[in-house]
């Protein structure tokens, strides 16, 4: 009987077993390590882009703050201009409503009692001046009421000091000032003629009236 030895066989097996592990391995790892330097670049390509979008996105956030900036400026300009605007309407207000105020002191102030002093403050004038009597302070405060650029009159003093034998009585009134509804003077001026040209219109318009001749007919 024939003996056989297969131990070499065996072994050169097992070597070319080995060889083709350690291939397959480099194989593996060179395919990782391509992995990671393919992951690492896109990566750093995703990186790259987001740092573009990110300076892009600090530059356009630099000029809207400029925007706001200059923004916030023309406000502050607008709002000193509009007050600007609003102390001027009021001056012109104010000035308007003095001119009616001394016409509405002329026309309000019965003829017994004439004034000595005024002063106006805000909303509200003091007046001071003498009378014959209480009832001449009495209409005299009702006329200020009845006055459109007048309010409430307040009865601040009334005395008989017999220094004048005409004008016997002292008083002081706090008056508030109003404004009429439809505060519009130059309205009210050219409106004037047109209603006084209305009715001298009409009239020239009209026929003349025949004078009727009396007696029977024929």
């Amino acid at each position: 009987m024939a003996h056989i030895n297969l131990l070499p066989w065996r072994a050169e097996r097992r070597k070319q077993r080995e060889r083709e592990f350690f291939m397959q391995l480099g194989a593996a790892a060179v395919a990782a390590l391509l992995c990671v330097l393919v992951w690492a670049w896109w990566m750093g390509l995703r990186i790259d882009n987001q740092n573009e979008r990110n300076a892009y996105l600090q530059t356009e956030i630099k000029q809207l703050d400029e925007k706001i900036a200059k923004i916030k400026d023309l406000e502050k300009v607008r709002d000193r201009l509009l007050a600007r605007k609003q102390i001027i309407e009021q001056l012109q207000a104010n000035r308007s409503q003095m001119v009616h105020l001394f016409d509405e002191l002329v026309k309000t102030i019965p003829a017994s009692a004439r004034l000595v002093g005024l002063k106006q403050s805000g909303n509200s004038m003091s007046l001071d001046g003498v009378a014959q009597s209480n009832a001449s302070v009495a209409e005299y405060m009702r006329n200020i009421e009845s006055s459109p650029w007048m309010g409430h009159a307040d009865l601040r003093k009334t005395e008989n000091l017999h220094k004048d034998q005409r004008m016997p009585y002292t008083f002081g009134l706090n008056v508030s000032l109003s404004r009429p509804k439809d505060d519009a003077p130059a309205g009210d001026v050219m409106k004037a003629p047109n209603a006084a040209a209305t009715p001298a219109a009409t009239t020239a318009g009209k026929p003349a009236a025949q004078p009727s001749t009396g007696g029977a007919k024929p």
